[in-house]
């Protein structure tokens, strides 16, 4: 009995010191799962069945809504999150901040609207997942304030998606979107970090 005692400790004690939370609002009752971002939720320069999404989709067997909207800002994505609300959703992958790059949009802003975005998801139940595009200096900083407001919400938080992609011409549809090859890692990486929390 002592011994069985030992292993529940340890085993407790171990998920503790690995910082492993369970994500705000799991589980659920609801029944949607929603792709909301830009071009690389929308599935830029790939077929319509060839978005991530669409993999995603294939992968989990789940049903997956595409809400991407190809040069969406974070900016443009909080004005347009009532889109959501017509669903049902159970988790939002939400993907963000490479337009705000490009467009030079101050950081702050940046992250003050992906904060607002989270915060409106998990209002309605649904989990909310941060899906970092990641890439070379400076999109790092837009990654650590993704991983930050994960932690601050207690929401999901993906790294890197485009990493392993951005650099290789093969896995590319044009300079910076990737092909159905590049949206087909994205997916996978995707479901690797959603997938136990999916029913």
């Amino acid at each position: 009995m002592v011994k069985k005692h030992f292993y529940l400790f340890f085993f407790i004690f171990f998920i503790i010191a690995c910082g492993q939370k369970t994500p705000k609002n799991y589980p659920n009752n609801n029944t949607d799962i929603i792709a909301f971002g830009d071009s690389l939720t929308y599935g830029y320069g790939a077929k319509k069945e060839e978005s991530y999404p669409a993999y995603l989709s294939k992968m989990t067997g789940r049903d997956i809504i595409n809400l991407g909207i190809s040069g969406d800002t974070s900016a443009m994505g909080l004005a347009r999150i009532n889109e959501i609300d017509k669903y049902s959703p159970y988790m939002v992958l939400i993907e963000f901040s490479a337009n705000d790059f490009f467009r030079k949009i101050p950081k702050q802003n940046t992250e003050q609207n992906l904060r607002q975005i989270v915060q409106n998801v998990q209002n309605l139940g649904a989990i909310a997942v941060l899906v970092d595009t990641g890439g070379a200096y400076p999109m790092e900083a837009y990654t650590k304030i993704q991983k930050q407001i994960s932690k601050e919400y207690n929401a999901l938080f993906i790294p890197g998606i485009m990493n392993g992609i951005y650099n290789k011409k093969n896995l590319k549809s044009d300079q910076i979107h990737p092909n159905e090859e590049g949206y087909k890692i994205i997916a996978a990486k995707v479901k690797k970090e959603i997938e136990k929390y999916l029913h």
